[in-house]
């Protein structure tokens, strides 16, 4: 192994001195943003306009310093619809409704597995899963299965509290205890003893502290509003699992995962489950991988026909949050860091961990060029409606095929052939392989 000589400092020394562009960079970079000083504004303007394709939209939602933008991207799908059914002007869902049960089945899901690995040693690849804990993220599988089971409610009925809003802390906590847990129940199993009541205790104990923190989700409760035409309407007693299938009622089944993700370990053309990642215990997250031209044009058909799409990318890619655009040619990091190139393929970036999809939002157009090919999309974000375009943002086709991964699309627009790769059997990852 080689180390860094005095003489290889000389040498890079002598080569910033005679290099005048390092003073220049050096002064501007000193008292400012890497972002602000890379952005070129000139080339973000020429995303300005409006779109081809354009859905009607609500006032945007806000997770905060939350990591449910999964949550919220499905939300702002099923809301629209709920806000159309009942003639409504705009309407939200309650994000820590459904956070609060995303919690306790993550925490339950941890707890199955450390029973069920509990003959591993420490350093097992999945007890070393296990004990990382869990995080506020998610996919929209994850999300589906939460409505599938709980149901929705109004933002109303289960309001946000400081704790669902700036989740960081109390999620350090709830890891702490399930550790502590696993390492309980590890102990009783090589003891020859019984786990299930005291699993169903520690259970008991993180229901009670969420409760405490996010508040008691409702049983049953009253949906009462004024349509567009000033008319009332109060229906009494509803459980969240009707008031979904009465207001939104849209079939979860129909939608399925495209991703585009070329990497050694999943192939183009495959039907992929991804084994204990999802919130719930004994439930599997799962994609069909396929080309980036296929999920484009399956984004395109979806909102040809009135329908927003849900995605996922990588958030921290060429973007700017106040001004609202996503592009890799609106940013000059290689020329402000001195002429170094950053690019990677698609799939290497993904197998180097140098990107990953970390944001899940909904794109609500598209815009075509002369020739007919889509040149930039219209993005529905949650981080209110302070930053961007009032919480909209724009990116560019460049950006589209370079750092979306994913996108959810209803069954009804897939080839025949892509129908016919669902119907096989998956390929089973585990969470190291995702």
């Amino acid at each position: 192994m080689k180390d860094i000589t005095f003489e290889m400092l000389k040498e890079y020394r002598e080569r910033c001195e005679d290099d005048r562009t390092v003073r220049t960079l050096s002064a501007a970079a000193a008292k400012t943003e890497l972002g602000d000083l890379a952005f070129l504004p000139m080339n973000a303007a020429k995303l300005n306009g409006d779109f081809s394709i354009e859905l009607k939209t609500e006032k945007v939602t806000a997770q905060q310093k939350s990591g449910r933008c999964w949550l919220f991207a499905a939300m702002n799908i099923m809301r629209r619809v709920i806000a159309v059914n009942c003639n409504l002007p705009d309407f939200e869902l309650s994000g820590n409704y459904l956070a609060f049960y995303d919690k306790l089945e993550k925490a339950n899901n941890i707890l199955e597995m450390a029973i069920e690995y509990a003959d591993r040693p420490l350093d097992d690849r999945m007890v070393e899963y296990i004990l990382k804990g869990f995080w506020d993220g998610g996919y929209w599988d994850m999300a589906a299965d939460l409505v599938r089971k709980y149901g929705v409610v109004p933002a109303l009925v289960m309001p946000e509290t400081y704790q669902s809003t700036h989740t960081d802390a109390f999620v350090r906590q709830l890891n702490r205890l399930l550790r502590k847990d696993a390492a309980e129940l590890r102990k009783m199993i090589g003891e020859g003893r019984d786990p299930a009541e005291r699993k169903s205790e520690m259970l008991a104990e993180i229901y009670k502290a969420e409760c405490i923190v996010y508040g008691t989700p409702p049983e049953t409760f009253h949906f009462e509003y004024r349509d567009r035409n000033g008319e009332y309407h109060s229906e009494r007693g509803l459980t969240p699992q009707e008031f979904y299938e009465r207001y939104a009622g849209i079939s979860l089944d129909d939608y399925v995962t495209i991703t585009n993700e070329p990497t050694h370990t999943k192939k183009l053309n495959m039907y992929y489950s991804f084994h204990y990642i999802g919130n719930m215990a004994g439930k599997d997250v799962h994609c069909l991988n396929l080309s980036m031209d296929e999920l484009e044009e399956l984004c395109i058909k979806q909102l040809e026909d009135g329908e927003p799409v849900w995605f996922g990318c990588d958030h921290g890619a060429y973007g700017d949050r106040k001004e609202g655009v996503w592009d890799p040619d609106s940013f000059d990091y290689d020329g402000l860091l001195g002429g170094i190139d950053l690019f990677m393929e698609k799939g290497e970036r993904l197998e180097y961990l140098d990107s990953s999809a970390t944001h899940a939002m909904i794109l609500t157009g598209v815009n075509f060029d002369d020739y007919g090919r889509p040149d930039r999309w219209k993005i529905e974000n949650s981080w209110g409606s302070e930053v961007g375009r009032e919480g909209y943002y724009v990116c560019s086709e460049k950006y589209f095929r370079e750092y979306v991964y994913e996108g959810i699309i209803n069954r009804r627009y897939l080839s025949d052939e892509q129908l016919v790769m669902l119907e096989s059997e998956p390929v089973v990852l585990m969470p190291w392989e995702e």
